[in-house]
């Protein structure tokens, strides 16, 4: 069975884990939070990785911090989806044709108040991709066995608008890995339930 078919097989699979829905204090779930979406790119491989990105230090938002390739749902994309591939070729040159689309994993919603789907593809490996110089720093591979292992997501605690707030983060090499990126790879950790 190839790379595809265990994800997608592991998608589709009932699950009876808890998985986070967010890291806003005082969402209502009924109301809904602005549409995003982000590409979970797993390159075809032996020992298959994820592709992340760096985000330069001159972002309004977020700067330096390691995120999945994604943005804003515009109303002309396809959903998620067209939204995902869309962000991913202009963060890091990722043509849209190179991914196999898997399927949506669960969404999440982050303190900003987006609405995040994360898309899950399969792509070759060793990609030139080139990252967006006023938006990405850095692109990099993870090891996907390594960001799935439970045993390497971190529960921390910070102090945030008065508040006490619990987030995951991870810590790969001098990266690290946590917000709402470690949580959406804690959520598919959970619900692969992988096996290296």
């Amino acid at each position: 069975m190839n790379l595809a078919e265990r994800l997608r097989i592991a998608l589709a699979s009932p699950h009876e884990t808890i998985l986070l829905a967010g890291d806003h204090f005082d969402f209502d779930p009924a109301i809904a939070g602005n549409p995003a979406a982000v590409l979970v790119a797993v390159t075809d491989r032996a020992e298959p990785g994820v592709i992340l990105t760096q985000r330069t230090e001159t972002l309004r938002r977020h700067p330096g911090q390691v995120a999945f390739p994604g943005g804003r749902i515009d109303p002309e994309d396809d959903g998620p989806v067209g939204a995902a591939l869309r962000e991913a070729e202009e963060e890091i040159a990722l043509p849209t044709w190179m991914v196999d689309v898997i399927g949506t994993a669960d969404r999440y919603r982050t303190v900003t108040g987006y609405e995040v789907t994360p898309v899950v593809g399969v792509v070759p490996p060793d990609l030139a991709l080139v990252p967006a110089e006023a938006e990405v720093a850095a692109v990099f591979e993870v090891p996907l066995a390594f960001l799935l292992d439970s045993a390497n997501h971190v529960e921390a605690t910070a102090h945030y608008q008065g508040r006490e707030r619990h987030y995951y983060e991870i810590l790969w090499g001098e990266r690290r890995i946590w917000g709402a990126t470690a949580a959406m790879i804690v959520n598919l950790s959970r619900r692969l339930r992988w096996t290296a």
